[in-house]
């Protein structure tokens, strides 16, 4: 047994109109034993080459790709919560090494006895 899959009269690939047919069997007009790839939008079939190609335009493919979803006000505010929440990681530590210098500053002057 094999798959034979179909065709029009402008060799545009029908899906969902494969039919099997028996080892040896004659393969019927308007078909062929080539599979299409997966992932063709509008195959068509070259008898020549015995192979199928895309034949839909990239205006057409792009209509089937998924939008991004437009950014929720919930999203947006979960961002700029992670956003403050960092930089105010980054002032905490800026402000514990500033503590840190003054600190050695201080010690430093006291053992010179400026202070």
């Amino acid at each position: 047994m094999k798959w034979i899959y179909k065709y029009d009269d402008k060799f545009n690939y029908i899906p969902g109109e494969e039919i099997e047919i028996e080892e040896g069997e004659d393969i019927l007009k308007g078909h062929t034993d080539v599979r299409p790839q997966d992932g063709l939008y509008k195959g068509k079939y070259n008898e020549e080459k015995r192979a199928w190609y895309e034949s839909a335009t990239l205006e057409y493919i792009d209509h089937f790709q998924v939008k991004p979803l437009p950014t929720s006000d919930m999203d947006l505010l979960k961002q700029q919560n992670a956003d403050l929440l960092e930089k105010l990681a980054e002032s905490e530590k800026r402000a514990k090494e500033q503590s840190k210098t003054t600190s050695e500053l201080v010690m430093l002057l006291t053992e010179k006895g400026v202070m």
